[in-house]
């Protein structure tokens, strides 16, 4: 009997590796039990298994500002028309023009998966000179708003954005950035003595890895045997340099990533080996009301976290006894310290923080969509 042919679905990126978290592990990975699917992006980790579903296309890889950044969408839509799928799924919103023309070429459908408030991000942020922001936040919103008349659905990466964004209408299915657990999730116990502090992630001001950096030098002046990885990747080198800057000479601080991006894999290998995860994020309209992922990734793995006091993420926590609070403005580092060697992390065992209910959400979607 002939076997029946799988409807194909891309994903695509621009700057993230197709390999990324959420469009490969999460969102690609769970459409691949009944899809045929390719993730497009920026070069993938070279270390990671190979798969035939989902598929891997590297995109070449363009610095954040270049001139030649501007081609890449073009390099997508050409991939786009030649595996002609049934569904796009694109993952940012520098796709949105393409993706009209790639509906108006193929006649596939397009749905919009919206990981960031970009509008939030580039006015409030400092990616952009000061005087750029305003305009090129509007210009952003503007297309998300032109989006309505040929996207047929929105994912989002956070419930608040249905109150902060409402160009998607009724067409929406939140998504949220939950974990994926690998086969083996055994922590790794270290037995040199020290605490190890862990922050992951983008490394950025907005993400706040410079209080962590701050923070720990303190903790480090009252106990000899604290420690901190910072593990992520900042598309900024005069970020990653300042950050050098700063654990200089601090042999207890060691920074791995930075100018190239860390493979999903080799973060999830830290939370299992670290003792402590720093989330340290300070006030700002573009993170307000989000969820770190590394939030959802701490409480999956039972890592106890140092946690800036931000209301939403404390109730997150509470009910496993998972933080420690401090405010970065006014904290105690003896109090900390006194805290975290005290406090019983994780009385009771986090729940709902699993990809399986976004997955369901996502099947379900797709059903509804005629997929």
């Amino acid at each position: 009997m002939q076997e029946i042919k799988k409807r194909r679905i891309v994903l695509a990126s621009v700057l993230k590796p197709a390999n990324e978290p959420r469009m490969f592990d999460k969102i690609g990975t769970s459409l691949a039990n009944d899809y045929e699917v390719y993730c497009i992006g920026a070069p993938a980790a070279k270390d990671i298994m190979s798969t035939t579903n989902p598929k891997i296309l590297d995109l070449p890889a363009v610095k954040r500002i270049s001139i030649s950044r501007i081609f890449i969408p073009f390099m997508v839509l050409k991939k786009v028309i030649e595996l002609r799928p049934s569904l796009l799924v694109i993952c940012t919103h520098e796709l949105l023009l393409i993706s009209l023309l790639a509906r108006l070429l193929t006649r596939c459908k397009v749905v919009y998966d919206v990981q960031e408030n970009y509008y939030r991000n580039i006015r409030y942020g400092k990616s952009f000179p000061g005087l750029m922001r305003g305009f090129i936040a509007a210009y952003v919103r503007a297309k998300e708003w032109t989006s309505k008349t040929f996207v047929s659905h929105y994912f989002l990466a956070e419930k608040s954005y249905e109150k902060e964004m409402n160009f998607f209408g009724t067409r929406k299915t939140i998504l949220e950035n939950k974990v994926v657990l690998p086969a083996t999730t055994t922590k790794t116990i270290d037995r040199d003595g020290c605490i190890h502090f862990l922050f992951s992630g983008t490394l950025a001001e907005t993400t706040g890895v410079f209080i962590a950096i701050d923070l720990v030098k303190k903790l480090h002046e009252l106990d000899n045997t604290v420690r901190l990885n910072i593990v992520g990747y900042s598309a900024k080198s005069e970020t990653v340099e300042l950050i050098y800057h700063k654990i200089k000479n601090h042999e207890f601080i060691q920074l791995k990533g930075g100018s190239s991006i860390v493979p999903h894999h080799a973060i999830v290998s830290e939370i299992q080996s670290a003792d402590i995860g720093i989330i340290s994020y300070p006030p700002n309209p573009s993170t307000l009301n989000s969820v770190p992922t590394k939030l959802f990734e701490y409480l999956a793995y039972s890592l106890p976290i140092l946690l800036i006091d931000n209301p939403q993420w404390l109730r997150l926590c509470e009910p496993y006894n998972a933080a420690v609070p401090f405010n970065d403005k006014s904290f105690s580092p003896s109090m900390i310290l006194k805290a975290l060697k005290e406090q019983k992390f994780y009385t009771t065992l986090p729940q709902d923080v699993f990809w399986a209910s976004e997955e369901k959400k996502l099947m379900q979607t797709m059903e509804s969509l005629g997929m």
